[in-house]
């Protein structure tokens, strides 16, 4: 019940959190919490703690806890570092993957179909966030796993704040359209349409303008 419990308030303050309920900078008072949810300042502790993992929050000594704030700058970083990486992914996917690889793919390709459908929005952008991660995996490179998981946490809030339904669904197909030339071995397509997908979900986003620039 513990678990169940935590989840349900790391669930709510996401969904808050994207819902812009909760802007970032946000202080988030444990008491107020715990008092709201019902709960032990115990589990709100917990909760906040996952939140931090995901970098959806920081907590400061002291202070407390506020909903993380992470700049434009960074998202652009991110993504530009992206493009890199997952191009050179996606030759050695080619030249390695067999049928169970792709198999593998297509399974995860399915369960985003049904979160993007019906799922949390939380649950929703991990598993598009995880497409690309599990292509590392699958790979057996784990560096490069660990890698993408650190980038992918770096622009998580501002996917689950800026990216709507649509451009889930969107990301989602192109997933897919990704794995059909992946399956066909068609490396020229398979680099065009990565590319063009990590463009679209960073274009998907609408960012503010970056103060620093």
């Amino acid at each position: 019940m513990e678990t169940t419990t935590t989840g349900f308030i790391v669930e709510a303050i996401t969904a808050a959190i994207v819902d812009h309920q909760l802007t970032p900078g946000a202080k988030l008072a444990e008491q107020k919490l715990a008092d709201q949810f019902g709960v032990s300042r115990t589990l709100i502790r917990q909760a906040l703690f996952q939140l931090s993992r995901n970098r959806l929050i920081h907590m400061e000594p002291a202070r407390g806890a506020f909903v993380a704030a992470p700049s434009v700058t960074e998202a652009r970083q991110v993504f530009a570092v992206r493009r890199m990486l997952e191009a050179g992914m996606v030759r050695a996917f080619i030249a390695a993957a067999n049928p169970e690889h792709i198999d593998a793919l297509r399974q995860h390709i399915a369960e985003e179909q049904n979160a993007v459908h019906g799922g949390t929005i939380s649950n929703r952008t991990e598993l598009l966030g995880d497409f690309h991660v599990r292509m590392a995996q699958l790979l057996g490179n784990e560096v490069l796993a660990l890698m993408l998981m650190d980038l992918l946490s770096r622009c998580s809030l501002i996917t689950l704040m800026y990216q709507s339904s649509d451009s889930a669904a969107h990301s989602h197909e192109e997933h897919a359209a990704l794995v059909d030339a992946l399956e066909a071995r068609d490396e020229t397509l398979a680099l065009r349409l990565m590319d063009e997908h990590l463009q679209h979900v960073e274009a998907g986003l609408s960012l503010p303008p970056d103060e620093s620039t």
